[in-house]
């Protein structure tokens, strides 16, 4: 067991709220160990504009505030939009490099990278997987079976038949009560598809988890909190390392939110996630970037 904190109070930490969810229905009779993880995610690294006039600055805050957690976490994922999207393909893979380099200070044993539309739309992935690797992959750890789904690289905002043969392949493999996290960029539902807050072939992907009781989804791309329950599935998007947008349906357009000089790290942020063997459950904590 972690004993780094109570896990099952729910309180305030470092002004993120902490969330208690019962998202797995059975236990397995298998003994499995408490662990915990960073969900990072639309760092937008190259972007400049007046969304975030720091730009250059916050990635590396983040890096140093995830070196400064009390307790080092098991791995990091980066749920997509690494890098801020252009036409350019040098460019491309110049920012791709700069993150990449940037990251490497982080003090973890593992980290974990999606793509994100920004990152893999205009080239279906060739850069990310150059730097990165696969688009879509899983992997296990301490009893749960992670699922890293590729909802980007298809223009058409679609995970596709390959993919979605493979998913039905990788999760033919879990027992019925496995404990699955999937994660991804996009939604799987259809949150705000007019602001391209959806995925296209979504349901289809959801169709294929909604066997397996115990499954949740976390996911980036809104740059901001949401969440939704799809049946028994619970999908939690991120804040952003960026820029926070609107609130779905709020506004005509999905332009960021004004930045505020007096707090210029409102509503970016990054969060722990703990998987707790008993009782079943993920408890997040909402980390806001430096001071703002």
């Amino acid at each position: 067991m972690i004993d780094r904190r109570n896990f099952l109070k729910l309180g305030v930490v470092g002004g993120g709220a902490v969330f208690m969810s019962g998202l797995f229905q059975t236990v397995a009779a298998t003994p499995r160990d408490d662990f915990f993880f960073v969900q990072l995610s639309d760092s937008h690294w190259g972007y400049k504009g007046p969304a975030n006039p720091d730009a250059a600055h916050t990635l590396h805050q983040a890096v140093a505030q995830v070196n400064g957690l009390e307790v080092r976490p098991d791995f990091i994922v980066f749920t997509g939009d690494l890098t801020h999207t252009t036409d350019d393909p040098v460019e491309r893979r110049r920012r791709m490099t700069q993150f990449k380099e940037i990251v490497a200070a982080l003090n973890v044993k593992q980290v974990h990278f999606l793509p994100g539309e920004h990152d893999a739309s205009l080239d279906q992935g060739a850069a990310f997987q150059e730097l990165f690797g696969p688009t879509h992959y899983s992997f296990d750890h301490k009893g749960v079976h992670f699922i890293a789904l590729d909802n980007v690289s298809d223009p058409g905002a679609r995970v596709g038949e390959p993919q979605l043969a493979w998913l039905k392949s990788d999760l033919a493999t879990q027992r019925p009560d496995a404990r699955i996290v999937v994660l991804t960029h996009r939604p799987l539902f259809d949150l705000e598809p007019k602001w391209d807050w959806a995925t296209r072939d979504g349901e289809q992907a959801i169709a294929l988890l909604m066997p397996y009781p115990n499954v949740t989804v976390f996911y980036g791309h809104i740059h901001q909190e949401n969440h939704h329950m799809t049946g028994h599935i619970a999908h939690h998007s991120a804040k952003s390392l960026i820029f926070p947008l609107p609130a779905p349906g709020s506004q005509e357009k999905r332009t960021p939110l004004p930045w505020d000089p007096t707090m210029p790290n409102k509503g970016l942020g990054f969060r722990e996630v703990d998987a707790l063997a008993r009782p079943a459950a993920y408890q997040m904590t909402e980390f806001p970037i430096g001071r703002g």
